[in-house]
């Protein structure tokens, strides 16, 4: 599922760089009662065209654009979540629509702007103020956008009584740290994701959110591209729960269940 990293990357930096400041004459949305939720394709439709895309935003995995208003109008504004496989594609001609298309919006300079979602786990809504309404309302800080400070972050963690592995998937505790990420960052910070966060000491929380930043911030640096990844990170080691599977310096890896998702961690290094 596209965490953090992927959503800035593939989803509001490509919308920013195609959208922002284009207005929307055209809109294609066929019917889809999973794709939409609290609205229906045609509402959305009719929200969209004519409007200006005035700027891209996101928190977390959860990404929103504000459109142009006449007057004291009030939204609606789109919502994007992409689910497992969502993605923003950008084309000149529609031979060049992707497979699974579920949106295209025709913008004023010609471009072609469409959503795709092979497996229709992402989520489309239309609300007046994003920020005030769930789900952005019910989201704790985002690591990219507004860093916990050491102290929030000490108070915030250390009160939790679940595993360290549960509360980093905890989109109200943190947005957009999702399975891959909490992954990665518990082993470089060499701390194991069954540990109860009452059991962490000071240093191990500072480390936790040091690391947590890091990793957020390289990812988005490297454009989300996991080829850029750096050899060293458990990232290119961990999926498909094989039993074999080692980091790269030959330790192996085990995976359990923590926080109801499957965990890869290295036991002879997190402690």
């Amino acid at each position: 599922m596209p965490e953090l990293p992927e959503v800035e990357c593939w989803g509001r930096r490509v919308a920013e760089a195609h959208c922002a400041g284009r207005t929307i004459t055209k809109v294609h949305a066929p019917a889809d009662t999973i794709l939409f939720e609290g609205t229906t394709a045609r509402k959305f439709a009719a929200a969209l065209k004519g409007k200006t895309i005035e700027a891209c935003h996101r928190k977390g995995k959860q990404m929103w654009w504000t459109l142009s208003r006449e007057g004291n109008e009030a939204g609606p504004h789109p919502l994007w979540h992409f689910g497992m496989t969502g993605r923003f594609e950008a084309y000149r001609e529609t031979k060049d629509r992707p497979r699974f298309l579920k949106v295209e919006l025709l913008l004023d300079d010609g471009t072609r702007f469409g959503f795709r979602d092979a497996r229709r786990f992402g989520r489309i809504r239309l609300l007046d103020d994003p920020l005030s309404q769930p789900p952005l309302c019910n989201l704790g800080p985002d690591p990219l956008l507004e860093p916990p400070t050491l102290n929030w972050f000490r108070e915030q963690l250390g009160k939790r009584k679940a595993p360290v592995k549960a509360v980093l998937l905890d989109q109200g505790f943190l947005a957009g740290v999702g399975n891959w990420i909490a992954d990665e960052v518990l082993y470089q910070a060499h701390i194991d994701p069954h540990r109860r966060c009452t059991e962490l000491s000071d240093d191990e929380i500072k480390t936790i959110r040091t690391v947590t930043l890091r990793v957020i911030r390289q990812a988005c640096k490297w454009e989300a591209d996991y080829t850029r990844f750096s050899t060293k990170w458990l990232f290119h080691h961990r999926w498909g729960k094989n039993e074999a599977a080692k980091t790269y310096d030959g330790k192996e890896i085990d995976f359990s269940v923590v926080g109801g998702r499957t965990t890869a961690w290295v036991p002879a290094v997190q402690v």
